[in-house]
């Protein structure tokens, strides 16, 4: 299996706002086992799949130590949110920047997993913020939105830097 390719910032599909899932098919139970592979291989902890071009909701989240302990969250809603938590955030769509960002300390959400069941649970600490974080690539936003103007200026200018020098590009 080949992971899929990851869009970096400022790409515009990243700013897609993502599709419910109306069935979940083989093609698309086949997709979360690549969205999974994908984020697996770049060494992640969540993945939605608009930041691989795909544009329906479907995020994959594993924030265990040995990687054993995946999640698929089909159409994912937060229900419920309360409290607030500051951490540091990185995305691969936004490789070698952390920035701290204030999300909610406990959520409570309902999806679909992979096999067509709902389920609803409650999440805090990296869990809740990893979901949190993952929902917004959904909805077309990325972390780096709840910085200032001039802190997202400058990492879309090293961003295009960085992918100007890279081997193969113009």
């Amino acid at each position: 299996m080949h992971p899929l390719e990851i869009l970096e910032f400022p790409d515009p599909r990243l700013r897609t706002v993502a599709s419910p899932v109306k069935n979940i098919t083989d093609e698309i139970v086949k997709f979360t086992e690549r969205l999974l592979f994908t984020m697996y291989d770049a060494t992640g902890i969540g993945l939605a799949a608009t930041q691989v071009n795909f544009h329906q909701r479907i995020i994959a989240i594993d924030i265990s130590e040995t990687k054993n302990k995946p999640l698929i969250l089909i159409n994912p809603i937060i229900t419920e949110s309360a409290g607030e938590i500051e951490s540091n955030e990185g995305c691969l769509s936004v490789p070698g920047f952390y920035e701290p960002v204030k999300r909610f300390s406990e959520i409570k959400l309902e999806a679909i997993g992979a096999n067509g069941e709902s389920f609803s649970f409650e999440a805090s600490e990296l869990l809740g913020i990893c979901i949190q974080h993952e929902i917004d690539h959904l909805d077309g936003k990325l972390f780096i939105d709840y910085l200032s103007k001039t802190k997202r200026q400058l990492i879309r200018k090293k961003l295009k830097k960085t992918n100007a020098n890279r081997p193969g590009s113009k």
